[in-house]
């Protein structure tokens, strides 16, 4: 795991030239860094590595998710995962008042005023339950919804994963493994994969799947919260009551991908180089992108979340204005900021996760 710096007078942020203050303004023209968000008392257990990361106090082991620059509120509540801004607006009221401002007049185009796009820190204090998440055509089909739920994770941490099952699965076996919470038999027929840190992996819609204790990633997933639980025996949930989406688990469990799939097949879903840079995940182009930066680099306009993994340094926008960079730090970037470049500190890591190019 990446930890923060200790702060350093002579990093970049030091140096001359105006330094971005986003609390003034929710129409930034530079990148605006954002304050945690973390939704309080979920399932399942986590979250002192994200403080740990960001360098703040532990506030609770129940506070596993940081939302970064997000406008995706949690299945079923009003505004609880919307990201603020620095001065307490919401960064999703500030893209509907102005979306080519935030998000670029192309993407406007294709997709409205839709970020696209879920950024979280995931801290996994123990073993996630088993799930999935439903993909575009169920979530359309079944809960009117524009996404389903394939995401992706870049890993801060080694963990063991459970991914996909490695036989076909009947439907009725499915149906009763829930109904008897047969944990062992679902465990036993999936996929268990060693994440290394820096590996990126793809977790398409509609696959089973179950993040280890350990984990601590970046994931980047479509803009909802739908997940359908398929265990939650021992956990601090009701999944009879909340774990369909309110379509009763027999149209719920529809959404599972029961195929078995190949050790080459699942494999074809991780990127294991810790040392690439540039694009990650190419195979969920799609759904999002991800970069991994490493020292100098020059951005083009567009809307992105950023989250740096490591060191220190600066994004530079056109007029001059200095944005600093840290371990630990999150940012969001308007569209509007235009082309930025990156200058380097020490030790420079970050990922800059972005929606789909518009179709």
């Amino acid at each position: 795991m990446t930890t923060r710096p200790a702060a350093d007078p002579t990093a970049a942020d030091s140096t001359a030239g105006p330094t971005a203050d986003a609390s003034a303004d929710v129409r930034p023209t530079h990148p605006v860094t954002l304050p945690a968000n973390q939704p309080p008392e979920r399932f399942y257990r986590g979250g002192a590595r994200i403080a740990e990361f960001r360098g703040e106090p532990v506030t609770s082991e129940r506070v596993p998710e940081d939302w970064v620059g997000s406008t995706t509120t949690l299945f079923g509540e009003p505004t609880l995962g919307l990201s603020p801004l620095p001065r307490g607006d919401l960064l999703a009221d500030a893209v509907a008042a102005d979306p080519v401002h935030w998000l670029g007049a192309e993407h406007v185009a294709a997709s409205g005023p839709d970020t696209a796009l879920l950024v979280k820190l995931l801290d996994a204090g123990e073993r996630l339950p088993v799930h999935a998440h439903p993909d575009v055509p169920f979530a359309g089909e079944h809960l009117g919804l524009a996404h389903g739920k394939t995401e992706a994770w870049i890993a801060l941490a080694d963990a063991d994963v459970h991914l996909a099952f490695a036989r076909d699965v009947t439907a009725d076996e499915l149906d009763r493994w829930v109904a008897t919470q047969d944990t062992a038999a679902m465990l036993g027929a999936m996929h268990r994969l060693h994440v290394r840190t820096g590996d990126a992996v793809l977790v398409p819609a509609g696959l089973p799947h179950a993040i280890g204790a350990g984990a601590f990633v970046v994931e980047l997933q479509e803009p909802t919260d739908l997940s359908i639980l398929l265990e939650w025996d021992g956990f601090a949930i009701d999944g009879p009551r909340d774990g369909h989406l309110g379509l009763g688990h027999a149209t719920a469990l529809r959404a599972v991908d029961r195929r078995g799939w190949s050790s080459d097949e699942v494999a074809g879903l991780v990127q294991a180089d810790a040392s690439t840079v540039g694009s990650l995940l190419p195979g969920g182009a799609a759904f999002f992108r991800a970069d991994r930066v490493r020292g100098d680099d020059r951005w083009e306009s567009s809307f992105a979340v950023v989250v740096v993994t490591a060191g220190t340094g600066t994004l530079v926008a056109a007029d001059g204005t200095r944005t600093p960079l840290r371990a630990g730090a999150t940012l969001v970037v308007p569209h509007a900021a235009g082309s930025l470049d990156v200058v380097a500190g020490a030790d420079l890591e970050l990922v800059r996760c972005r929606p789909p190019l518009p179709a």
